[in-house]
């Protein structure tokens, strides 16, 4: 069997990190054996580190209970006991950016679930399904710092995993117009309702920077590598309104859509349940089978019913009919913390593993 590749969690005890340390545990390609965090968390060990604050539904793996967590800012250190790392570091943007490259500096690839190198033209942002070709920019990255094997590379913002999949299934009847409510969950926030109390019966409607994400990471993804950049797709037009609720997982989607050609309703269901991509065909260990699902109930989907589908990393549709001001209108769902944060960098990981991007460091 082959051996595995040694993982560092960067950011390894804040809610996301948790979520990729438990995703990870039992991962056929990847084993944990790096957990780096602030400085003050480094030096305790894992269980330590965390204390109180484990905020994921299944208990702590036994295996990362004794790693002692490392300084995040030694770089060197701790590049140097690891194949690759996973980014969720808590810093500003200009702090995050820095740190991703400082290690990628080092040979180290880092796949990340920030949002600080989303628009940075030669680092690819993906959705495996969607664009798994958008990673051929690495070569230009790799020139650009330096590099043989380090890279920095990203996922999207958790907030378009429910429609983005979905208008990407209907690219041949070329939508040309899209409006979106997302219904954000807490854990967006890295919160649960013990930390947020005040979002019990509660909506806020104002979610700093999320609406632009929403309406512009989409074209990125859809868009064309030129001359060594991503060029953004120009069309079609989003506009998002983006709303915290109070709900520990699972975003929620209203969509409406104007195409540029005639589709029915039928063969909008066929081209959702069918969409298939890269991540589907080479089996990868975090593919859902199914990526996206359509349910035909009126009340569906729900996040207490759907928000697991394909444990986390599909995508569940509902409700889709005609509009009376724009062509159709669906409801989309998807875990924001799975297939939006950790199962979404892990999936990337994989791709560029079978893609030849990530492989073990020579000893």
């Amino acid at each position: 069997m082959e051996k595995k590749l040694k993982v560092g969690i960067l950011g390894g005890t804040g809610m996301v990190g948790q979520r990729f340390i438990s995703l990870l545990e039992n991962h056929p390609w990847f084993e944990v054996t790096v957990i780096a965090a602030s400085p003050r968390s480094a030096g305790k060990t894992y269980e330590e580190a965390v204390g109180g604050r484990w905020k994921m539904d299944t208990p702590m793996p036994e295996a990362v209970k004794d790693i002692v967590v490392m300084n995040v800012n030694e770089v060197e250190k701790v590049a140097g006991e690891v194949d690759f790392v996973f980014s969720a570091v808590d810093m500003t943007k200009e702090e995050i950016k820095k740190i991703e490259e400082d290690y990628a500096k080092t040979e180290t690839p880092v796949v990340s679930n920030n949002s600080a190198h989303r628009w940075t033209p030669d680092v690819p942002m993906v959705v495996p399904e969607i664009n798994p070709e958008h990673m051929q920019v690495i070569e230009f990255q790799k020139k650009r710092l330096g590099t043989t094997r380090g890279f920095v590379a990203v996922k999207p913002n958790c907030s378009i995993q429910s429609y983005a999949p979905v208008l990407t299934a209907w690219k041949e009847f070329e939508p040309t117009e899209v409006v979106a409510t997302t219904y954000q969950a807490i854990s967006g926030a890295g919160k649960t309702f013990q930390d947020w109390p005040e979002m019990l019966g509660n909506i806020i409607p104002y979610i700093g920077g999320e609406e632009e994400k929403s309406e512009k990471e989409p074209l990125r993804i859809w868009g064309k590598i030129e001359n060594g950049v991503i060029v953004p797709a120009a069309s079609p037009v989003i506009t998002c309104q983006c709303v915290r609720v109070p709900v520990l997982n699972g975003h929620t989607a209203a969509v409406f859509v104007k195409f540029a050609k005639k589709a029915t309703k039928e063969e909008l269901i066929e081209k959702l349940v069918s969409f298939r991509g890269v991540p589907q065909e080479l089996k990868l260990p975090s593919a859902p089978k199914q990526f996206i699902q359509y349910l035909e109930e009126d009340n569906r989907p729900q996040v207490a019913l759907d928000v697991n589908y394909e444990n986390g990393m599909g995508v569940s549709v509902g409700r889709l009919r005609e509009d009376t001001v724009y062509d159709w209108k669906f409801i989309g769902l998807s875990h924001n913390t799975v297939r939006g944060a950790a199962g979404g960098a892990i999936l990337c990981a994989e791709l560029l593993k079978a893609q030849g991007y990530i492989t073990a460091k020579e000893a």
